[in-house]
């Protein structure tokens, strides 16, 4: 069975052109009073709402083992096949269903297209496009053919409430039941009580995971990378990351940040469980991080004084400079007139070499010929520059003849 990763999908264009006329959806009129009821996704929202409940009764009245809470799945069959039980386990959709609405999540990203779109709040992100229809008029697609061309696959979408029924209850209560006879805390903790974890975990990807944390890899959309969000998603909470990079089988890049289906993907590699592990190119990725860095630093930068910009300044002749200078107290330093007024009394160098210096074109004293100045000098040097000399000192053939 072909991993489910995700192929490259082509460019963001809104999907607003038909190939065939919309149909009338109840999601294309407004919520009301009248009719909520009719919005309501109530398959999504009788499981949502009965699974905690039902948790919650079970730590009220069940005593819950040490057995039944260390209980996990554990490989005991071709990988593949242990993948399409184990995701059934989680009672999530069909691979199909899910991948379907993963691929369109990547694809129209913080659009109206995107099924669980972060910019229309944190609860409708988390939890609340389950609650809902979702309007198929409006919600993006995505290429799925290498999903339905896959018989595993479309075995398990066919046959999914089964699927989903045995691993997701009945398996696990099996477990608990037979193995140390806790029949009850396999039902409630093992099963129903997991659940209620493993689906909360999924939806902070959907949600927290586009709220909290930096974007070190692009800023343009709201995935963000955070270490509570990994720890409460079970590792997918570098976020930044998998969606600037979503054919990487790594959801963080760094080995040591946690990512447990990363390393789990990679042991297996080593006994050829699994194999051709996508990366993308490590030079492109250290681009989109050295772009990001840049892009903080001009922020940082536009907050502070850095004098009137070079292509905003008047613009004299030496002339008019060696006129203007005494007046003014202007030196010329790469063919920049600074006003050193307020500064002479200031300069380390002391007083006298500095007035010594009006009129003059000191760009030669300045770069070493008396002193090679400081970048903190040359800093100070941009608040008080007042003019540009054209053509960028003494120039012979621009002299007054």
């Amino acid at each position: 069975m072909a991993a489910f990763s995700m192929p490259k999908q082509p460019s963001k264009v809104a999907p607003t052109t038909q190939t065939k006329p919309k149909k009338w959806h109840i999601r294309d009129d407004p919520i009301t009073w009248k009719n909520w009821y009719k919005h309501v996704d109530w398959i999504h929202a009788v499981l949502l709402i009965s699974l905690p409940l039902i948790a919650l009764y079970g730590l009220l009245t069940t005593e819950i083992q040490r057995n039944t809470a260390i209980w996990t799945y554990k490989v005991s069959r071709p990988f593949e096949i242990f993948l399409i039980f184990a995701c059934s386990g989680a009672v999530e959709g069909s691979i199909r269903w899910w991948c379907n609405g993963h691929r369109a999540h990547h694809r129209w990203t913080d659009t109206d297209a995107d099924p669980y779109n972060a910019n229309r709040g944190l609860i409708y992100s988390h939890i609340g496009w389950m609650f809902l229809k979702q309007n198929p008029n409006r919600v993006g697609r995505a290429d799925i053919s290498d999903l339905s061309a896959d018989p595993w696959i479309m075995f398990q979408r066919r046959k999914y409430w089964l699927f989903a029924l045995f691993m997701g209850f009945v398996f696990p209560t099996m477990v608990a039941g037979f193995c140390w006879g806790d029949w009850w805390g396999g039902f409630f903790f093992s099963a129903v009580l997991r659940l209620v974890f493993v689906h909360h975990a999924t939806f902070c990807v959907n949600s927290l995971a586009h709220y909290l944390g930096d974007t070190p890899f692009d800023d343009r959309r709201t995935p963000r990378d955070h270490f509570i969000t990994a720890i409460l998603s079970l590792g997918e909470g570098y976020h930044n990351f998998h969606h600037e990079f979503p054919m990487d089988y790594r959801n963080a890049v760094k080995f040591y940040q946690y990512d447990p289906t990363k390393w789990l993907i990679k042991l297996l590699s080593y006994f050829g469980v699994t194999h051709h592990l996508k990366k993308f190119p490590e030079n492109e990725i250290h681009k989109s991080i050295i772009v990001m860095k840049q892009k903080k630093l001009d922020r940082e930068k536009a907050k502070l004084n850095w004098g009137v910009p070079l292509d905003k300044l008047p613009i004299y002749t030496f002339e008019q400079f060696v006129e203007n200078a005494k007046e003014n107290n202007w030196i010329c330093i790469e063919g920049i007139i600074h006003d050193v007024s307020e500064f002479i009394d200031e300069h380390p160098g002391g007083k006298s070499l500095i007035a010594a210096s009006i009129g003059k074109d000191m760009t030669t004293s300045f770069n070493g010929g008396v002193y090679d100045h400081s970048n903190a000098a040359r800093n100070l040097m941009t608040s008080l520059r007042v003019g540009i000399i054209a053509g960028g000192g003494e120039v012979e053939s621009r002299k007054t003849k």
